[in-house]
């Protein structure tokens, strides 16, 4: 069974290229040929696994995503990118660069001040709903591989301080 969800921010996100931009950028977002923003499926696929592991259940953990390196899980997690329609429109259009902002932080000292040398310069992308598709998913394990979507609720780099809020929903099952 095919589950074809949407994946829609709801702030600004972060999801690492592990590349910087010099002197412009400590970190920049992860994008592809066209210059267009998505998050791997490796990522959906480890942030669905916590989920899993959460809901106890070891046999759909095992089953749909493997087990310590020693087994392979049946279930593939393609990449969420920009729908086809709209993806043609913005690289028609050059629109890449509206797609994205960055934002400043620093680290202040016990005594208040600017740590001297903490500026940090993230690239962002605005908030988007990306598409994206999770195969071969055994026909009984299809509520907890839902259930496990739907509990992820951030995602990517400082998550924990505001950014990447996001909600899975499923459009189909096939």
């Amino acid at each position: 069974m095919t589950l074809k969800y949407r994946l829609e921010f709801f702030d600004y996100w972060h999801i690492s290229s592990g590349l910087s931009a010099g002197a412009k950028l400590d970190s920049t977002v992860v994008k592809d040929s066209e210059g267009l923003p998505y998050v791997a499926g490796k990522i959906i696929k480890g942030l669905s696994r916590e989920m899993a592991e959460l809901l106890a259940k070891p046999e759909f953990v095992e089953k749909c995503f493997g087990s310590g390196g020693e087994k392979m899980g049946e279930c593939y997690f393609s990449n969420a990118v920009i729908s086809e329609s709209t993806a043609k429109q913005i690289v028609e259009n050059k629109l890449q660069d509206n797609l994205y902002d960055v934002i400043a932080s620093t680290q202040i000292g016990a005594n208040g001040i600017a740590v001297d040398n903490s500026l940090r310069e993230i690239e962002v992308v605005v908030p988007l709903t990306l598409e994206g598709t999770v195969e071969d998913v055994p026909q009984h394990y299809r509520d907890n591989m839902l259930r496990s979507l739907k509990m992820i609720k951030r995602m990517g780099l400082n998550r924990n301080r505001g950014l990447g809020r996001c909600a899975f929903s499923v459009e189909e099952a096939k």
